[in-house]
């Protein structure tokens, strides 16, 4: 019961159907009672009509009183009876009824023999008097019977009607269905306006407030992004200039305490220098718009193996790591050559940076039933199952690694799969032995 009360109070659509059905239900009892007594009444009416038939019919005729002097079933029709009994003078009539030669004409009813009658009673041109009757409950059958009948369509319609509101309910409440759903389904950098035009005059304010929230929100998320990539910009330069004069300082004859400090100086300049390139890269993925319904450029993904491996073989060679490209053919993605190169060069850094020395990095691709992927494995430490969800997140780094990274690698490598329509997946690269680490990237199949 609880459960009820609160879908009650949560569902706007369920409120809204069981206010409808219960007014239904309650509008129908109420027609079928009007129906019902309406009918019987009319039913009654007509068997009046059927007893003023009856006596007319035996005024036309002129039957003969002795002719009819007991009460006769007459069948007028099916399952009713009309009983005709003649008056006499100044006693009571010796037919099958008790009746009083004082009764006046017309119709009346009278508890008769401990049952009650419907009688009529009729002064013939002749002058006899003439009294037709039928049996109150054969009355009521018959009426309760077409009353019933009048009455019973309504409730036959209650299903179809109940049935034919929710429909209706369902279908004028899609709109809010349909606007939920789009923009549930929004990439983090689509907040472009909802069309409220296309919305119910009751659903368009609530449509240009949030129009109104995603121009504030955008206009927030395009500054933060604009100081991020500005800061990172200026930062490039002076950073430039210090790696510079720290190249020429190492060039001169130091101490060996000075020049431990100097390589220690030029570690931490290498490293500021790589975390401006990634909030760079960062920036520019962010603010790289959202993945278009039409049809995406096409890249080869052996092609992007290539350029990259071109790029890092120098940092690979300097730890005696073996990287190498799998055999198998070529496969095309949904992407712009920039952004698949953003993804497989983040992702064989960090492999590289990761494996230790003399160690294997495979870069392989391929076709799946849903789309096409490929796949960066090593055989460094891996990442354990509970930490596989955090890497993602910007600047997070894990505890007890020796290289120093800026953590926003894999943060990367998801936001550009995310504004793709790709998906990325984190998994042993030995699942016996757990490890080494396996990072598969799949995307959609082209249309």
């Amino acid at each position: 019961m609880d459960g009820i009360q609160k879908r009650l109070r949560d569902s706007l659509q369920l409120r809204l159907l069981v206010s409808l059905i219960a007014m239904i239900l309650f509008l129908t009892l109420a027609v079928c009672g009007v129906s019902y007594w309406s009918a019987f009444k009319e039913a009654n009416d007509m068997q009046d009509g059927l007893l003023n038939q009856a006596a007319w019919l035996l005024d036309q005729e002129r039957v003969p009183p002795v002719e009819t002097a007991a009460m006769h079933p007459v069948v007028v029709e099916n399952e009713s009876r009309v009983l005709i009994q003649f008056l006499a003078a100044r006693q009571a009539s010796a037919g099958r009824l008790p009746l009083s030669p004082a009764l006046p004409d017309g119709l009346q009813t009278l508890q008769l023999n401990g049952e009650p009658y419907r009688v009529l009673i009729r002064t013939l041109s002749s002058g006899v008097r003439v009294a037709v009757a039928q049996e109150r409950h054969i009355r009521d059958d018959i009426a309760a019977d077409v009353a019933k009948r009048t009455a019973l369509p309504p409730f036959l319609l209650l299903p179809f009607m109940i049935w034919l509101v929710s429909r209706l309910i369902k279908n004028m409440l899609r709109p809010i269905k349909e606007l939920s759903r789009e923009i549930d389904l929004r990439q983090v950098t689509e907040l472009h306006s909802v069309e409220a035009q296309r919305l119910p005059l009751e659903i368009r304010p609530f449509a240009v407030a949030i129009n109104r929230l995603l121009d504030r929100v955008a206009q927030s998320v395009d500054s933060q992004r604009r100081f991020l990539a500005d800061a990172a910009h200026e930062l490039r330069s002076p950073m430039t200039a210090l790696s510079l004069q720290a190249e020429r300082l190492a060039a001169t004859e130091l101490p060996d305490n000075a020049r431990e400090r100097l390589t220690i100086l030029r570690s931490g300049i290498e490293r500021s220098r790589r975390l401006l390139n990634q909030l760079l890269t960062m920036a520019r993925v962010q603010t790289g718009g959202a993945r278009q319904d039409g049809a995406p450029p096409t890249v080869s993904i052996q092609a992007v193996f290539r350029g990259v491996l071109e790029d890092l073989m120098p940092l690979a060679e300097a730890k005696g790591i073996d990287i190498g490209v799998e055999d198998g053919r070529d496969v095309l993605a949904g992407a712009s050559e920039l952004d698949l190169t953003t993804v497989v060069k983040n992702l064989v850094d960090n492999a590289i940076r990761y494996t230790p020395a003399g160690g294997k990095v495979d870069l392989s691709a391929g076709v799946s039933p849903d789309g096409v992927f490929f796949a960066i494995a090593d055989n460094g430490p891996g990442i354990p199952e509970s930490e596989r969800e955090r890497v993602f997140d910007p600047f997070y780094r894990m505890l007890g690694t020796e290289q120093q990274g800026s953590g926003l690698g894999l943060a990367i490598v998801r936001e550009v799969a995310d504004r793709l329509g790709g998906k990325v997946e984190l998994d042993w690269a030995e699942a016996a032995a757990r490890k080494g680490l396996r990072v598969e990237v799949r995307f959609p199949r082209l249309a």
